[in-house]
């Protein structure tokens, strides 16, 4: 994949995520990347992505104390260069969750919240959500375009997004009940799922992502 002259992609490095897995899929579409947490790279990035793993409080913790979040919402507010929040990356994007007690970013007039399923459910639905699951989109404009009506991405959460407003809804995927797998506002993205272990959903995905000017 060959992208336009002086894009710089970086991947934030605040001590929770697939950083590694991240950067191989992007190698693995011909792009190279910089996993970082030198705030001087992530001012200068074109396009960032903030993955993660782990607890919501533990990664906002660690943003603050790693001087992270002024530069980050710089970009993301001021600037606007693309962002692309996957995972625990996506709900640190919101303005908080159910699983902690720190504020997110609130770039996403949204939460996070716990799976709760009832435990005589038919057929049961275990916690965390580990697997594939078709994913929907529910706008034109996703970054799920040009992949088939219903595609599948690899999922492992416990919590997922409520949003306020349908319109910011990009994807949709079904766990019990139908639930935000991502949304979109602008220049901001999130993805509920591992595009980095989706195999060629994936790869399109962020492909689609990387175009986002």
């Amino acid at each position: 994949m060959i992208l336009p002259e002086g894009r710089r992609i970086c991947i934030v490095d605040y001590g929770q995520g697939n950083l590694g897995s991240i950067r191989n899929m992007l190698l693995r579409i011909g792009v190279e990347s910089l996993i970082t947490r030198n705030p001087a790279d992530i001012d200068a990035a074109t396009h960032l992505i903030l993955p993660g793993v782990g607890a919501f409080d533990r990664g906002m913790k660690a943003i603050v104390e790693r001087g992270l979040r002024e530069v980050l919402d710089r970009q993301a507010l001021e600037r606007r260069i693309p962002v692309l929040g996957i995972c625990l990356g996506a709900q640190l994007m919101t303005r908080g969750s159910e699983e902690g007690s720190l504020p997110g970013f609130g770039w996403f007039s949204a939460e996070a919240r716990r799976f709760r399923f009832d435990p005589s459910m038919t057929p049961p639905r275990p916690i965390p959500n580990i697997g594939w699951r078709g994913v929907r989109a529910s706008r034109g404009d996703s970054l799920a375009r040009g992949l088939e009506s219903e595609c599948r991405f690899y999922f492992v959460h416990s919590y997922y997004l409520v949003a306020d407003k349908q319109s910011d809804v990009a994807l949709t995927s079904s766990y019990g009940f139908e639930f935000v797998a991502g949304m979109q506002v602008e220049n901001l993205y999130s993805a509920q799922f591992h595009p980095e272990k989706s195999h060629r959903f994936g790869m399109v995905f962020l492909r689609n992502f990387l175009n986002v000017r």
